[in-house]
């Protein structure tokens, strides 16, 4: 018979040869302080450096690692997506490789998933290492997500969170080609509660969140928790209507007091302009919306797992029934 794991903690991994090591020593000491069954599930998402050797080696010496390597990099959220798929414990706790978020805290969130919290996650109060744009755009991005979101998201908030195996059991019935893993969590519900932390800067290597993947995280998060771009079409819509009429108005008006003939190239350019960067700008609004739908409709799937190492047999044929 299998041993119960009581705690799986997925680590998506892309390009981090440099700390890996630290970071599976790290890991290893806190999580063998517990006394308890635990496994590290590390998630090669496509690296290219040392990576998939390091892992294939910790895995053959250390009966608690298990790893999985994709065919491809398919990206961070769906990195965590296939760790929660493939996580066998009683709560899993997602954490990335780099350090910045201390795998030390890791106790505390244990602890209050022992009083009752079924997400416990974590809230940074101070981001160390980080540019000035970078610690502003990503406010604003927290803060303007939580005014337009239909679900209410955590500000300040990453990944770094344990769930409950109940939550962790909804989260493998969303479907989504392109995740918003903790806009996921909150919808799903249940008890939640925060922990707050200094986040640390990076000790090796550089961000795997530069600007273009924080645009395309932001577009995920709002399209897949919003209604308001679109609500705002209607809304721009009905406000670059209004303004033409007013315009029109104004000229007839004119042209009934003073007997000023219609003309106005210029003001003709303008209220063109107004309507037409208006229907661009909602055909943009639109096409993001459709671009997620038409992901979501094809067969394809999410990812594609090239190895799976360290896994017992019953979980192997698990996932293939799942």
């Amino acid at each position: 018979m299998l041993n119960k794991i009581n705690y799986s903690i997925v680590i998506p991994v892309y390009n981090e040869a440099e700390v890996l090591q630290s970071s599976y020593v790290r890991l290893t000491d806190v999580l063998q302080n517990l006394s308890a069954n635990y496994e590290l599930l590390f998630v090669n998402d496509g690296s290219w450096d040392d990576t998939k050797r390091q892992l294939d080696q910790m895995e053959r010496h250390d009966e608690h690692v298990k790893v999985l390597h994709f065919s491809r990099n398919f990206g961070h959220q769906l990195a965590i997506t296939a760790g929660v798929d493939y996580a066998s414990g009683e709560a899993v706790v997602v954490i990335d490789a780099d350090l910045q978020d201390p795998p030390e805290l890791i106790p505390e969130m244990i602890q209050k998933w022992q009083e009752g919290y079924d997400v416990i996650y974590a809230k940074r109060s101070a981001r160390k290492g980080e540019s000035p744009f970078k610690k502003l755009s990503a406010s604003l991005f927290y803060r303007i997500l939580d005014k337009v979101s239909e679900t209410s998201i955590p500000l300040d908030t990453g990944d770094f969170r344990l769930m409950d195996k109940k939550v962790c059991e909804q989260l493998r019935l969303i479907d989504e080609k392109n995740p918003f893993v903790r806009g996921q969590v909150s919808w799903i519900g249940f008890r939640q509660t925060e922990i707050t932390y200094t986040r640390d800067a990076r000790l090796y290597g550089e961000t795997k969140y530069p600007l273009r993947k924080m645009v395309k995280l932001s577009l995920d998060g709002i399209t897949s928790f919003s209604y308001l771009p679109l609500k705002l079409a209607s809304y721009l819509g009905s406000f670059t209507l209004g303004a033409g009429f007013l315009c029109l108005l104004v000229l007839l008006i004119k042209w009934g007091v003073t007997g000023e003939q219609l003309s106005g190239t210029g003001g003709i350019a303008v209220l063109l302009l107004i309507l037409f960067g208006s229907c661009f700008l909602l055909l943009g609004i639109i096409g993001e919306y459709l671009a997620r739908l038409f992901e979501d409709v094809k067969v394809r799937p999410r990812y594609i797992v090239d190895e799976a190492n360290g896994f017992d047999f019953e979980v192997r044929k698990r996932e293939e029934l799942a």
